[in-house]
């Protein structure tokens, strides 16, 4: 195991390729459950736990279930009945284990199952090519990879709870109160992720 590669990944899928606010996925959760910090911050660790637990699913469906009989082409459809399987387990233990954060979330746990982000991961698992040679991500790079998206998501998400909240108090126009400010914050943090763009892993 390359442990360059996986450090590579990490920084790869939290700041230059975050899932939000690079690859534009999962912005329905993004902006629907960043009004509170609390809640901004369980809907993350929802999402980092269901992405490694998809990302170490899906894996092995498609190389020792899909691969093996020619059923690459199955790949979505695969993915997306696994991943809702896992939220409907993460959505039973939640309301059971944890009522008072699974009645912040409300509507936004189920929607993980169609959040595009979750699917992603999973499907640049099998796409995502190190080399020139081909090659592609190994078991273990592939859980890292969801989980370290995972940690991203849940940082953006952070971060636009945190200024939202401030923005409760903020003294703005009537008509960019709500989701118009939340739109251009967005947009803004967005860009300024963007600086990382130009960084060079060796």
């Amino acid at each position: 195991m390359n442990i360059t590669h996986l450090v590579m990944i990490a920084i790869g899928s939290i700041f230059l390729n975050n899932f939000v606010l690079s690859r534009f996925l999962g912005i329905c959760p993004f902006v629907g459950v960043s009004k509170k910090l609390d809640s901004a911050v369980g809907m993350g660790m929802a999402v980092i736990f269901v992405m490694t637990l998809a990302s170490f699913v899906t894996y092995l469906v498609y190389y020792y279930v899909l691969v093996p009989y020619s059923l690459e082409y199955l790949n979505t459809i695969a993915f997306i009945l696994t991943i809702a399987a896992l939220v409907q387990f993460i959505e039973m233990f939640m309301k059971k284990n944890m009522p008072a954060l699974y009645s912040a979330l409300g509507i936004f746990l189920p929607l993980i199952t169609t959040n595009c982000a979750v699917l992603g991961v999973a499907i640049l698992n099998i796409d995502s090519v190190w080399a020139d040679d081909g090659t592609h991500y190994t078991f273990i790079e592939s859980i890292w990879n969801g989980f370290t998206g995972g940690v991203g998501f849940t940082i953006a998400l952070v971060i636009m709870a945190g200024i939202r909240e401030k923005l409760e108090f903020a003294d703005l126009p009537e008509s960019m109160k709500g989701l118009p400010i939340a739109f251009v914050t967005s947009a803004l943090i967005a860009m300024a992720f963007l600086g990382f763009s130009g960084m060079k892993i060796m």
